[in-house]
C-alpha cells in the first residue's frame, strides 16, 4: 500500500478558525483574520473539538493519492459518501498480469498462500481467455459493419475487457485519488481506525491519520477511533483494548 497526501486546504486550520470566530462575532471577515494569532487559531480548534461545533472544519479538504490497495477495500471506503473518488478504471484500463492483495492470515501460511497464488493465476488466465474470445468476435461484426482494422482493434478490445473483468476477484489491487474535507475525515477515522475495522482499511485509515497530523496537528491531535476520547460505541462487539488503543494514537 502506498499512501500519499497530494494537497489540502493552504492554512486549513487558521481557515477553520477563521470560519468558527465568524459564527461569534460582528466583526468583518478582514478583522476577524487579523487578530487571529497561532496561538488564537489553535485555541479556536481546540475549542471547536471540545463543544462538538463540527461544521467549521469543514472547509478544510485533503486530498490522498492511494496505491496498492484491494477492491475489497474499494467497496469499503465508498460507503463514506461525503468524499470525492477518481478510481482506476477496469472498464477501460486492461488488467494484463494484474497485481493483487495478499491478506495476512493467506500470506503466513504456506498451504494457504500456494492455493491464493494459484487461483489468482486461473483470475489472469480466465480474463485473458474471454478477453481473447470476446475481441475477436467483436472486431468481426466491426469490420464487417465497415469500421477499419485499427479502430475496430482497439473498440473491440475495449467492448471484451468490459465484460471479461467480470471474473477478476476482490484480491485485483486498484488505485485511486480521494478528497475529503476534515469533518468526513474525522467520522472516517473514528470508524476506521478502530480496532474492530477489517485490517486493509484500518491501515489505510492510519496512514492518512498520520499524513493529516502532519498538516494540521491541532486539527486531527484528537482524531482516531472513538474510544480515543470517549467511551468505546461497540458494546459487547467491543475489542476490550481501549488502554492500548488509547496509547497508540495519543499525540507523541
Amino acid at each position: 500500500m502506498k499512501v500519499a497526501l497530494l494537497a489540502f486546504t493552504p492554512n486549513p486550520e487558521f481557515t477553520i478558525a477563521s470560519a468558527a470566530r465568524l459564527c461569534y462575532s460582528a466583526a468583518s471577515i478582514d478583522e476577524l483574520q487579523e487578530k487571529l494569532t497561532p496561538e488564537k487559531t489553535s485555541a479556536f480548534v481546540d475549542m471547536l473539538s471540545e463543544i462538538g461545533h463540527e461544521s467549521p472544519i469543514e472547509h478544510a479538504s485533503f486530498t490522498f493519492g492511494i496505491e496498492g490497495v484491494s477492491r475489497v477495500l474499494l467497496a469499503q471506503i465508498t460507503r463514506h459518501r461525503i468524499a470525492s473518488f477518481s478510481v482506476q478504471s477496469q472498464r477501460y484500463v486492461a488488467e494484463d498480469q494484474f497485481e493483487f492483495v495478499t491478506p495476512p492470515e493467506i500470506e503466513n501460511d504456506p498451504e494457504a498462500k500456494a492455493l491464493f497464488i494459484e487461483s489468482m493465476k486461473k483470475d489472469q488466465e480466465y480474463y485473458d481467455r474471454l478477453t481473447e474470445i470476446l475481441k475477436k468476435k467483436h472486431k468481426a461484426e466491426m469490420l464487417a459493419g465497415g469500421m477499419d482494422e485499427r479502430a475496430a482493434e482497439r473498440a473491440a478490445e475495449k467492448k471484451a475487457i468490459e465484460d471479461a473483468r467480470f471474473v477478476l476477484p476482490n484480491a485485483c489491487d486498484t488505485k485511486m485519488i480521494i478528497t475529503m474535507n476534515a469533518r468526513s475525515l474525522h467520522n472516517f477515522f473514528r470508524h476506521r481506525c478502530c480496532n474492530r475495522a477489517q485490517w486493509e482499511i484500518r491501515d489505510l485509515a492510519e496512514q492518512m491519520l498520520m499524513l493529516c497530523r502532519e498538516a494540521a496537528p491541532y486539527l486531527f491531535k484528537n482524531a482516531g477511533p472513538s474510544c480515543l476520547t470517549g467511551p468505546c460505541p461497540e458494546g459487547k462487539m467491543t475489542c476490550g483494548k481501549i488502554s492500548e488503543m488509547r496509547e497508540h494514537y495519543k499525540v507523541k
